[in-house]
């Protein structure tokens, strides 16, 4: 503002306009960037994992096939309004790691389910937190939804998710949840020998943790 002042009273020009500029962007910059919350996927605590019901072969019973993988990256930007800066959100898991308790079920889902020579990695960008308050809280359990697009087998698709996080100080913790089809991705149900039926729904699950 004195800058300005000073242009309009002392008639710097050019140079002055100039200078005022900088210093407007430096100001705006600064604002900007103390208001901003960042969030980083801590180096331990991680943890993804899809669910799918299936009846074996020889079984009685309907069981839960769990594929699992710690190779989790990426970060959550949020401004200073708390909405997601979007180019600078984002959650990348390594689809070539994960595994469950039957490798030959793994080979079957990496190759043909998820097809992950093609398609490596799932991606999450994020969109908007419901029912959340903001500022974020520093202590405390809460429940809340978070909208964003989901990149799995070449396609892109909304998602909410539930989920549940603990504040504490600077780290997030918590468990976040959500569901769809097969079709829904352009995937096919998975057929083995071994494996009868395949219940037509995948269950997400993300164990986080993050750091301020």
């Amino acid at each position: 503002m004195a800058a300005v002042l000073l242009v309009a009273v002392s008639g710097f020009g050019v140079a002055g306009r100039t200078a005022a500029a900088a210093e407007a962007r430096t100001g705006d910059f600064t604002r900007q960037d103390t208001s901003r919350t960042r969030l980083r996927v801590a180096l331990a605590g991680n943890e993804a994992r899809y669910i799918v019901n299936e009846q074996l072969a020889g079984r009685p019973l309907r069981n839960d096939a769990v594929g699992a993988t710690t190779a989790v990256t990426g970060q959550l930007l949020l401004d200073g309004r708390g909405r997601f800066v979007a180019d600078s959100s984002a959650l990348t898991i390594d689809l070539t790691t994960l595994k469950t308790d039957q490798e030959r079920r793994d080979n079957y889902v990496r190759r043909r389910t998820l097809q992950v020579e093609q398609f490596p990695t799932a991606v999450l960008v994020p969109r908007e937190l419901r029912g959340l308050p903001w500022p974020l809280p520093a202590s405390g359990q809460h429940t809340f939804q978070l909208v964003g697009d989901l990149t799995l087998h070449g396609v892109t698709r909304p998602s909410v998710w539930d989920v549940t996080g603990t504040f504490n100080g600077n780290r997030l913790t918590g468990t976040a949840r959500t569901q769809f089809k097969f079709a829904d991705f352009n995937m096919e149900i998975p057929r083995l020998a071994f494996v009868l039926s395949v219940q037509d729904s995948i269950r997400l699950e993300y164990d986080f943790a993050f750091e301020r």
